[in-house]
């Protein structure tokens, strides 16, 4: 009698166990939106972007069960500077950009923080949050890109848009600070079929770079730089082009990741 006890309660507990493997997930599926913007503190602008992991990192930490959480999937940003996520559990998060500018969460070599502009907030329905950021360069268009022989040549200035002594306060009490680190290292001309041009989306038989070595950009500052097009592209077509250019500097510190400033994109027709 013992024996077949003992059997019928191991079943049982069986049964019970392989019947909570089929129970369903009753935890409601996320369904709040963050929706964000990323603008120059200075001027108000968008700080225009790529569309990817080169461009703006938006990390979400949810702190509602503590601080030792682990960050929900990273997204980015859209090329216009503004992002969205409509898959958000509700609570509260710590949410953090990276990008072409300033980092707002700055620490020293030991981890210690020495600046937090990082946004806690709680997200319910749609929530909306506005980081105001110091950008690394401003790009800007100098004139109207023309068309010569199947290749697009543009004109672009390129300015700090922080100044160096600015850019050395905030940046050097992180530790293992570089004067490279605010020089320009290339601009590049990105040329593609579609609207959302930039690193991700160029094509790379009409795209072009200008590099630079050590501080030789730092005469070119202000000044009208011309950029061609490689390739021959085919009449007839519509193309799109952006212009960008970085420094030699990483965001986040140490990722290995430099990412570019940009202009809007501008369409072009090729005659």
């Amino acid at each position: 009698m013992k024996k077949t006890s003992i059997f019928i309660s191991l079943a049982s507990l069986f049964f019970l166990a392989s019947c909570s493997m089929f129970e369903l997930d009753n935890y409601p599926a996320p369904a709040e939106t963050l929706q964000g913007e990323v603008v120059d503190v200075a001027t108000g602008d968008p700080v225009l972007t790529d569309q990817g992991s080169e461009g703006i990192r938006v990390r979400l930490i949810e702190t509602s069960w503590g601080d030792n959480v682990t960050p929900n999937p990273d997204f980015f940003c859209k090329p216009d500077g503004t992002f969205q996520n409509t898959k958000v559990f509700k609570g509260r998060y710590n949410v953090q950009v990276d990008g072409p500018f300033i980092p707002l969460l700055r620490e020293d070599e030991r981890g210690v923080p020495i600046a937090d502009e990082t946004k806690d907030i709680d997200i319910e329905d749609v929530t909306q949050v506005r980081f105001e950021v110091q950008p690394f360069l401003k790009v800007e268009w100098v004139d109207e890109p023309r068309v010569i022989n199947g290749k697009v040549q543009a004109k672009v200035r390129v300015t700090r848009a922080v100044s160096e002594e600015e850019f050395r306060a905030k940046i050097e009490p992180m530790g293992g600070y570089s004067n490279s680190f605010q020089n320009v290292t290339d601009i590049q001309l990105f040329v593609s079929y579609s609207s959302t041009v930039g690193y991700r989306a160029r094509d790379e038989r009409w795209s072009n770079e200008i590099l630079y070595t050590g501080s030789s950009f730092n005469s070119l500052f202000g000044e009208t730089i011309t950029i061609e097009s490689n390739g021959t592209i085919p009449s007839g077509r519509i193309v799109f082009i952006r212009a960008a250019a970085r420094i030699n500097y990483d965001t986040p510190a140490g990722s290995g990741t430099r990412r570019w400033n940009y202009t809007d994109a501008k369409e072009v027709f090729v005659n």
